[in-house]
């Protein structure tokens, strides 16, 4: 669920203003997991761009107290949502952690980083939700050291079925800066593509797993 159209529909158009969400349904990329998809994510591009990572910050900010209340801790995701996520507690003044995807395998074998107590709520700052699968693996190690998950902020979502599956089944609520709906529209709108590579790209959304492209 997106926190509101608007904030949704200038994500969408920032992300694509600086080559963060790259579209291109005539060629499409190949994913790690085998996937072929007309489209490319990496919201990693914000942390150099001043005006998108601070909009990026203060629409989490402002949106992640409202919809779940101030929390204790900020907790982001590595290694896509440690950047946004630090500037996210600096700017709400909370302390932040982040989650490995595994325990290290030396020193104290840590899996999540800082200083986090048992009963602190907190609110998980992710860049991208695609199965979510990897998102709510740092949910559950943040459960295991004992904290109390308000929620899960990410800066955009492909909408999947069963990231959506996924996500209620662990009882976590998921709220987006923006979203694969939103994108598409304003890609649209905006003539970044056209009415039949929308068409093409909607196909995909609903079988990303299967899809293939025409020739």
């Amino acid at each position: 669920m997106i926190f509101n159209k608007d904030t949704a529909e200038k994500t969408a158009e920032f992300l694509l203003q600086i080559n963060a969400i790259k579209l291109n349904p005539r060629n499409p990329f190949t994913w790690a997991s085998g996937w072929k998809s007309p489209i490319y994510c990496d919201n990693r591009l914000i942390l150099s761009f001043p005006a998108v990572r601070n909009y990026v910050r203060d629409e989490f900010s402002k949106n992640i107290e409202k919809q779940f209340g101030k929390p204790d801790v900020i907790a982001g995701v590595a290694t896509g949502a440690i950047g946004i996520g630090m500037l996210v507690a600096e700017s709400l003044g909370l302390p932040f952690v982040y989650v490995r995807p595994e325990p290290k395998k030396h020193g104290r074998q840590n899996q999540v980083e800082g200083f986090l107590q048992k009963g602190q709520n907190v609110v998980v700052v992710e860049d991208l939700i695609s199965t979510g699968s990897s998102s709510l693996l740092a949910v559950e190690a943040l459960r295991e050291a004992g904290a109390n998950i308000k929620g899960m902020a990410a800066i955009f979502t492909y909408g999947f079925e069963v990231a959506e599956e996924n996500f209620k089944n662990a009882h976590i609520d998921l709220f987006t800066l923006s979203n694969y709906q939103n994108l598409l529209n304003l890609a649209v709108a905006k003539r970044y593509i056209t009415e039949e590579e929308e068409q093409t790209l909607r196909e995909w959304n609903v079988s990303p797993s299967t899809w293939t492209i025409e020739v």
